[in-house]
């Protein structure tokens, strides 16, 4: 047993209690060495099973499904995640909302404003006719760079897209934003700026999973002509961003950098290799 740990270097290695580990254990799902007292080790492939139920709980699979998973029983994985990932966007969703009530009040108090119940109702409702008013503002834009048509075509091609909070969504597009707006002057072929164009498709994947050629060059000509609309509606980024992004993402391509996910149809330069 000298590759294996005793209950408390597991429970200080992974965080979990001893409780938690004997419950697993009564479930089946581990099988902890016994030494003649009864005390358990845990060698390298309990170790590793340990790991990956933390892991499927996080997922959202319970404990039943993740012992049908051990034990090669089959189980509807797709319809599994997909619930929970609808739950998780929900709570995440709401959790956004609060945190924006929250910094509108907190900004209020700091300025020496009173903040009395009916004062917090009405910052709820402004905060909901924003939402409404930012909805029409890029329904204006939109309308400027596609036809009604085009639009029907682009919620035909996104409809399969998964849900997830917009508003999570866009604080990870201004948490990248302000990153690469800082590390600005950058050389477009260096790597820092590779890792950003990375990160810059990672987070594009649910357009580019779906987009068509010509949704693809309508956006592009739309984020080109950021000058026109910036200021009225939110993009995510900054025009120096669009611009850096538009400048580092072809210099990573001549390179044959694999830069992310990009759609199946999109054309890489001549004579170049993804590496």
């Amino acid at each position: 047993m000298s590759d294996s740990l005793p209950i408390d270097e597991v429970v200080r290695r992974t965080g979990l209690t001893s409780r938690a580990l004997r419950f697993y254990e009564g479930r089946g799902l581990i099988t902890p060495l016994r030494t003649g007292s009864g005390r358990r080790w845990f060698g390298p492939e309990e170790l590793e099973r340990i790991q990956r139920i933390v892991a499927l709980k996080k997922a959202g699979l319970s404990l039943a499904d993740i012992k049908r998973l051990f034990d090669h029983i089959p189980i509807n994985l797709l319809a599994l995640l997909s619930a929970q990932r609808r739950r998780l966007a929900e709570q995440a969703e709401e959790i956004a909302d609060a945190i924006g009530l929250i910094d509108t009040a907190l900004s209020r108090i700091d300025r020496g404003e009173p903040l009395d119940a009916a004062t917090f109702c009405s910052l709820i409702r402004d905060g909901e006719k924003l939402m409404t008013d930012q909805t029409q503002a890029w329904q204006d834009v939109v309308d400027q760079y596609y036809t009604p048509e085009e639009q029907a075509e682009w919620q035909e091609h996104m409809a399969d897209a998964p849900e997830f909070s917009q508003e999570a969504y866009q604080a990870q597009w201004h948490a990248l934003s302000a990153r690469i707006e800082a590390a600005l002057p950058l050389e477009p072929d260096s790597d820092a700026a590779l890792a950003f164009v990375r990160e810059w498709f990672a987070l594009l994947e649910p357009f580019s999973r779906n987009a068509t050629p010509a949704m693809w060059k309508g956006t592009t000509r739309m984020y080109d002509d950021m000058a026109r609309w910036e200021g009225k509606v939110d993009p995510g980024f900054s025009k120096p961003v669009w611009d850096f992004n538009m400048t580092a993402t072809p210099a990573a391509l001549n390179r044959g950098e694999d830069i992310g996910p990009m759609p199946a149809w999109f054309a890489r330069p001549a004579g170049q290799e993804k590496r």
